[in-house]
Formats: C-alpha cells, sequence, structure tokens
C-alpha cells in the first residue's frame, strides 16, 4: 500500500468523513495527488462568497492543495483547484473557535483568489486545525529566494578542505 493510500484514510476518518463521500472523490484525489504524497487533512469545507455552489472537499498534502466540488442536483463531480502549494502565495487562516470554522483563502498561480471555510464539530478541532495549516504552509514552505540553486556570474562553491590527521599507532 503506497504512502497516499495510508494515510488518507485515516484523515479522513479523523475529520469525520462518511466512507460514501470518500469513496466518491477517491479517483479524482488520485489523479492529482502522487503515490508518495502523505496526506495532511481532509475536510468538508464550503466557499462563503457561492454559499449554494454545491458541496467542496478539501484534501491537503505535504505538496498539493485539491479541491473538489459535487453539484447539488446531478451530483457531478468537478475539480475546482488543483496546485502544488509553493505555486500558492498569500495563504492566510483565521480560526474562529466561536463559530467552530476555520477560514482559509490564498491566491493561485492564476491570480484568483480562493476562499474556504472549514466547518469542525467541536472548538478544539479548530485549533488542531490551525496547527495543521500552520505545518503545511509556514514550516515547510521555503521562501522564494531559498530556493534559487544559482545565478548566473557566481563563483561555484568552495568546500573546506577538512583537516588531515595522522592515523593512531598500531
Amino acid at each position: 500500500m503506497d504512502v497516499f493510500s495510508r494515510t488518507f484514510l485515516p484523515a479522513a476518518a479523523e475529520t469525520g468523513l462518511a466512507v460514501q463521500t470518500v469513496s466518491r472523490h477517491m479517483p479524482v484525489f488520485r489523479q492529482c495527488v502522487g503515490s508518495g504524497d502523505a496526506t495532511i487533512l481532509v475536510a468538508r469545507c464550503a466557499r462563503p462568497d457561492r454559499p449554494v455552489d454545491g458541496d467542496y472537499l478539501l484534501l491537503l498534502t505535504h505538496r498539493r492543495l485539491v479541491v473538489t466540488r459535487q453539484t447539488r442536483v446531478l451530483h457531478r463531480l468537478r475539480l475546482h483547484l488543483n496546485t502544488e502549494l509553493r505555486e500558492l502565495s498569500n495563504v492566510t487562516w483565521s480560526p474562529d473557535p466561536r463559530a467552530q470554522a476555520v477560514e482559509l483563502a490564498a491566491t493561485a498561480i492564476d491570480g484568483v483568489r480562493e476562499r474556504f471555510v472549514i466547518r469542525t464539530q467541536h472548538p478544539k478541532q479548530v485549533w488542531q486545525l490551525d496547527t495543521l495549516l500552520h505545518h503545511a504552509f509556514r514550516t515547510r514552505l521555503r521562501r522564494p529566494e531559498e530556493r534559487v540553486v544559482a545565478t548566473i556570474g557566481d563563483a561555484p562553491p568552495v568546500a573546506p578542505v577538512p583537516l588531515l590527521r595522522p592515523l593512531p599507532a598500531r
């Protein structure tokens, strides 16, 4: 069993998703996520700017954010968002334990600002979501200047010369 399969089902069960919902969305997620990518979060979400648009399911892995939408009338699945985390900019989230929800917002590579509200069953889960999002977006992502490997005109890096020590006599 691959890493994605081993981590997807426990993450979905942790948020209380029905097996039917998970199995329905699984083929779409499989097409978007590699087998070696571990799942951080699977949760039902909504768009605050379009509340009657349909049901959304959010999948967050260590590398990707995938959001699928199921239409209300015909129950068709559509891929709403499929992007690598490093391609997202201006990622923010605001936990609200009184409303038992976390609002996640990010700007995709095409410049569209995406907003999702993830509702929880208990106020403590709001802080668990906050920790998961912090881990995914703050501690795992590097700043763009850290991704620069080399620039034209830079001298090649010189490795420090190791100190030579005589071998002990036997």
